[in-house]
């Protein structure tokens, strides 16, 4: 009851947009409180709003100076902006050397900016899982651009970009040639392409590479742009908002109801499995029962999934929202 109370306290001071309402909530997401389902429930039919765009590139690429660029560029235009940063090392996430948090200064300051870090320790599958639910909240609350920020290319990486409607792989010329960018994946997940640092020797050939990779790719529609940048310089960054925007307008000019409907129900299965995860470890975390006959090696694994699947009352008191007690 007392959980109850304080999720409604929360959203009621959360349709005022008040900001300290929305940390806590994440700060729930986070921790993976009880009332998670709940929230998500409750909140999923104020999203779909925001235009989400996903950043991310090997560190040290200037994304976090690049994504400063942005937030300056939309708040001059009057657009809410939020940020998830999922890069450890990022300013936005506390990593970064004094001049970097004097430059975020003014975004903090800022009412239309809220910057949250995520952290990856300890997260392992579960990270996309919270940048989604994280992504939602900040959509509902009224944002009208939401960035993405991640570091890498691996598996958590990926599959935090399948957020994005936007998707930007920023490189720099020391960063390995184009058809290795092309090996790793990113080929299939960029829409934007920005080489940054382009004043450094080597930008161009990159550029060229990354084009033919596009251009070699078999995808109907939308080719992704190769854009140069010097963010630190503030240069090129006019022309990235301009791609940004031409490809959400390309997304609305040609909706992929195909597309969203498998979205849907992959998220549906992704959802359900991650509550089933989350409601089997309170049930059976307690080291008792089939939990104490697997930790002990009395019973394998898959036995003892046949044995409760088997079991109707046993898998119904794991299903209940009581399971824990």
């Amino acid at each position: 009851m007392a959980n109850d109370q304080r999720l409604h306290s929360l959203l009621q001071r959360f349709e005022t947009r008040d900001r300290t309402a929305l940390a806590r909530l994440i700060t729930l997401v986070e921790n993976r409180a009880p009332e998670v389902g709940a929230l998500m429930e409750l909140i999923y039919p104020k999203t779909g709003n925001a235009h989400i765009v996903g950043i991310t590139g090997p560190p040290g690429a200037g994304k976090s100076t690049l994504v400063n660029r942005l937030i300056a560029r939309y708040r001059a235009a009057g657009k809410r902006v939020a940020v998830l940063a999922i890069d450890p090392s990022s300013p936005f996430s506390g990593g970064a050397v004094l001049g970097d948090r004097v430059r975020m200064t003014d975004h903090y300051r800022d009412s239309g900016v809220y910057i949250r870090s995520l952290s990856t320790r300890g997260s392992h599958g579960g990270l996309s899982r919270a940048a989604r639910e994280i992504v939602k909240l900040l959509d509902a609350f009224g944002n009208d651009l939401i960035i993405v920020e991640t570091v890498g290319v691996g598996q958590t990486e990926l599959s935090v970009m399948d957020l994005a409607h936007t998707t930007i792989v920023v490189m720099v010329p020391e960063g390995g040639d184009g058809i290795q960018v092309m090996k790793a994946g990113l080929n299939e997940i960029a829409d934007i392409f920005v080489v940054n640092k382009a004043d450094r020797e080597g930008a161009d050939r990159l550029k060229a590479e990354l084009e033919m990779g596009v251009h070699l790719r078999q995808a109907a529609g939308w080719n992704a742009p190769v854009m140069l940048t010097q963010a630190v310089a503030d240069s090129g960054i006019e022309a990235l908002v301009a791609a940004i925007g031409k490809h959400r307008d390309y997304l609305s000019q040609h909706p992929d109801p195909a597309r969203e409907r498998e979205q849907r129900a992959r998220e549906f299965i992704q959802v359900l499995a991650a509550e089933l995860e989350e409601r089997s470890t309170r049930a059976l975390g307690n080291g008792g029962g089939l939990i104490g006959e697997v930790r002990e090696g009395r019973l394998n694994p898959y036995s003892a999934v046949r044995r409760l699947i088997a079991d109707r009352a046993a898998l119904a008191r794991l299903l209940s929202d009581n399971a824990e007690d």
